[in-house]
């Protein structure tokens, strides 16, 4: 029983430090060639971890041949287009000034109610509001509304945008986030200014929010 603990530990570190080397990019988006590669991941560790038998290097082995044989099949993919388009595929167009492409839409083997289903997900309810819908290679979709639906930006308007960073935690379940500081130009000492003026008790917050400007959220553990 310790012996499978063991060799289970050690595997599930080993899987994740091969994910970590193919990149993050495998989480989210999985090209065709990464979907394989995660399936062959999975099947290869999970023989070792049930049979004690089998050598540990049965595993580590083949996992370390489909590493470097994704990492080869990125690195050409970068140098080359035609490999690369050969291996994931190309982007296409389905909908054009909110008409879709049949043609392409059985192409890659879609029907209306799966696109549709896609516009509404990024909140999109009529097709006739989209200039373009493209399905990329990961089969996410990208809209782009026509201009009389977009929205308005400040750019549009001629104002200029002020850029007030990232807002970073500063108090997490009534406590303080001193690493996060230096994201939002804060310091101990306007930190207690700031809890202070508001009367902000930290042991009574739940998340406390603040930009470079100084714009805080507080949300407290009562939720108000």
């Amino acid at each position: 029983m310790f012996v499978t603990l063991i060799r289970t530990v050690i595997l599930y570190l080993f899987v994740i430090a091969t994910v970590r080397i193919m990149g993050k990019r495998q989480i989210g988006e999985l090209q065709p060639t990464e979907l394989v590669i995660t399936i062959l991941l999975s099947e290869i560790v999970a023989i070792p971890m049930q049979d004690n038998d089998i050598p540990l290097l049965s595993a580590v082995i083949p996992v370390m041949v489909l590493v470097g044989f994704e990492i080869l099949i990125s690195v050409i993919s970068l140098k080359s287009v035609r490999f690369r388009s050969a291996m994931q595929g190309n982007s296409i167009i389905v909908i054009r000034d909110g008409v879709p492409d049949l043609k392409e839409i059985k192409k890659i083997r879609f029907t209306i109610d799966d696109i549709l289903e896609a516009l509404r997900q990024k909140d999109i309810f009529d097709i006739s509001k989209v200039q373009y819908a493209i399905v990329e290679t990961n089969g996410a979709i990208s809209v782009m509304l026509k201009p009389e639906f977009s929205e308005i930006t400040k750019k549009d308007l001629r104002l200029k945008a002020e850029d007030n960073g990232i807002p970073c935690a500063v108090i997490v379940d009534g406590r303080i986030i001193e690493s996060n500081f230096q994201y939002c130009n804060m310091t101990l000492k306007k930190f207690y200014e700031l809890i202070k003026k508001d009367n902000i008790r930290i042991e009574n917050t739940l998340l406390m929010t603040v930009d470079k400007k100084g714009n805080k959220t507080v949300i407290g553990k009562d939720g108000k």
